[in-house]
């Protein structure tokens, strides 16, 4: 059932983005996405969601029948992969529509409807896992070894190794209608960061005024003037210390949701029930922090590169987003960025060059914002026989051309799993769904480092990279770490507050960034920061960031250097969806995730990185 927990979060989740000039509003169409393909009206989305609620009784037909034989059981699992199916369209329609402009309230409304079909749903289904269960493990195996059930071999062998935590059927009902409960608070902090929140404004250094929501928070604190990155970083902090008890209010109660399923299902805490879905063994988590903890000295010579290049005395944590290089915007309209995202793709096959087109030229993507719309960005791929799509924030930066490559990397990962896989495994599991957005992430910054030989665009765009590493591995694994700290205090019994929270979020920040050594200077109100970080309310999500970074690390220098296979190897993966366990993909793929191995290569590249980066502060004589 994770993939559904996935649906209702997977429109509301977001990373955050920066606004820009263009809005959504002035856009021409071919920049928006066309929701038509899903349905071609809000009334006929009503109109199935009606008949899918009436047929989601269909399944009491099944209780207590499904030993009968393979053949009955697999009646059932044709019935409830269809509903599932029709629901995850359902909810790709009501989320996209709900996040072109969360001010308005009947798209909110759909998107509620669709989480209260989603219960109801899992609870008229709900007897399936424990049935099986109790039926004779041989007779299951033989009947899962059936040709009718080929679709569901892997799932219904999952259902098995997840025995110990599956309940009996009124149990699993009763927690299949807690959902809507469970994710209220992630929807309740949403739609007050995106739309209630009374966001200041501030008037730029060039005169310009803006409205420190998170877009535009992002957008203020890239800027050149560092007195302008210091009062958008005090104005937006203080507006989130202001609501930091409501805040810590919501992500409170989304922990304690956590800690219930988990004590329910018998694990013995919220990190083993979050990665035992997947099959991730929560050492692989552990290893991620203990490993970038141990990397922190690398993280601090990035830190003062940083600090050089800017020429400041003391390097704040204000300062992390301004731009390394005055004088190389690195501005690049759709268009360009569709080109040169097309060129650095071209590796992986004209077949994958000719469904990033499709995405392009078929307005899968939104791209602008607009006023109330969503802030970040994001993959919707939940529509299996319709096409993925992708929510932007395209702001023209280097960075927004990253973000695009990155987007469409999930969207190619759920195309080309719908084209090769049928829809029982055909979805991925997150751990293995951030490989693909980072690994198209990394050929782009090749391509774009191999046609550029002026020192200072080199400089930036390495500098774009080193980015990259920072917010992906240290920040993500920053996160990570804040997240596990805030789930065990809250399992030994101790309050989380906005004053707890902030106070944990003040002393990771102060570590990973070195302010006791003055590597980076990291003021009291950063403290605040965890507030709008919408990921926390999908339990030990951000973690995956970092390993998939360093797993696609790993797989593009293979593709890159043309090693033997390494293409085709990596075609399988983003072709495989969920028909194995994530661990297991990677290793078939190339890259251990249980050894220390990726995140060894990407510190060495960094490194490497880095060593470029000097030699050309030298060079420019800085």
């Amino acid at each position: 059932m994770s993939l559904f927990i996935a649906i209702a979060f997977a429109c509301l989740l977001s990373v955050p983005a920066v606004a820009q000039q263009a809005t959504r509003e002035q856009a021409a169409d071919a920049y928006k996405w066309n929701l038509t393909d899903l349905y071609p009206t809000d009334d006929a989305w009503r109109s199935a969601k009606t008949q899918l609620a009436s047929d989601v009784g269909k399944a009491a037909a099944f209780k207590g029948t499904l030993g009968q034989s393979p053949t009955r059981l697999q009646e059932a699992m044709d019935l409830q992969y269809a509903q599932q199916k029709t629901l995850a369209r359902l909810a790709a329609y009501a989320g996209l529509s709900a996040d072109q402009d969360t001010r308005v309230s009947a798209a909110q409304a759909m998107r509620q409807e669709v989480i209260q079909l989603f219960a109801q749903f899992a609870a008229a289904w709900a007897f399936v896992e424990p049935e099986l269960l109790a039926m004779d493990p041989a007779a299951l195996a033989k009947a899962i070894a059936s040709p009718g059930l080929k679709p569901y071999a892997f799932n219904l062998q999952d259902v098995v190794r997840r025995k110990a935590h599956t309940l009996d059927a009124n149990s699993e009902q009763l927690l299949a209608q807690m959902v809507p409960v469970a994710t209220g608070p992630g929807t309740t902090s949403g739609i007050l960061l995106n739309a209630d929140l009374p966001w200041p404004e501030m008037q730029m250094a060039d005169g310009k005024k803006v409205r420190l929501d998170v877009q535009g928070f992002s957008l203020a604190r890239m800027s050149a003037d560092r007195s302008d990155r210091q009062k958008a970083m005090a104005g937006f902090f203080g507006a989130l210390h202001g609501f930091r008890r409501t805040l810590g209010t919501t992500l409170s109660t989304s922990v304690q949701a956590a800690m219930f399923e988990a004590h329910a299902r018998k694990y013995d805490s919220t990190l083993s029930r979050a990665l035992d879905g997947p099959n991730i063994p929560p050492d692989v988590y552990n290893a991620l922090v203990t490993g970038v903890n141990q990397h922190l000295p690398e993280f601090h010579r990035y830190l003062k590169l940083r600090k050089r290049i800017l020429g400041v005395s003391e390097l704040h944590y204000y300062d992390l987003y301004a731009p390394l290089v005055s004088g190389v915007p690195l501005e690049y309209t759709v268009d360009q960025a569709k080109d040169h995202i097309l060129a650095a793709m071209a590796p992986l096959g004209p077949d994958y060059v000719a469904a990033l087109k499709q995405a392009f030229e078929g307005r899968w993507i939104d791209f602008y914002p607009g006023t109330g719309k969503a802030s970040g960005a994001y993959m919707q791929g939940g529509a299996y026989d319709v096409h993925p799509y992708l929510l932007l924030n395209y702001n023209g930066r280097y960075t927004d051309v990253s973000a695009l490559a990155h987007e469409l990397g999930h969207a190619m990962h759920s195309y080309f799993s719908s084209k090769h896989q049928p829809y029982p495994t055909a979805d991925y599991a997150t751990f293995v769904a951030e490989v693909a957005s980072t690994f198209n992430e990394s050929l782009l910054i090749q391509h774009m480092l191999g046609s550029m030989t002026d020192p200072k665009v080199r400089l930036s765009l390495l500098g774009d990279y080193l980015e990259n590493v920072k917010g992906t591995v240290f920040r993500q694994t920053q996160f990570a770490e804040f997240e596990l700290r805030a789930h065990e205090m809250a399992q030994k019994g101790q309050p989380l507050t906005g004053d707890s929270l902030s106070k944990l979020y003040l002393e990771i920040t102060r570590k990973y960034y070195g302010h006791e050594a003055g590597v980076c200077l990291v003021d009291e109100n950063v403290g605040d920061e965890w507030a709008y970080i919408s990921h926390f309310y999908r339990p030990f999500y951000v973690f995956q960031y970092a390993t998939s970074f360093t797993a696609s690390t790993a797989l593009s220098e293979k593709v890159l250097a043309g090693a033997p296979g390494a293409v085709d190897r990596y075609r399988t993966f983003i072709s495989s969806g969920g028909s194995d366990y994530p661990v297991t993909l990677l290793r078939t793929a190339g890259v251990d995730m249980t050894t220390s191995e990726p995140l060894d290569l990407t510190m060495a590249r960094m490194n490497k990185v880095m060593d470029e980066i000097e030699k050309l502060l030298t060079t420019l004589g800085k």
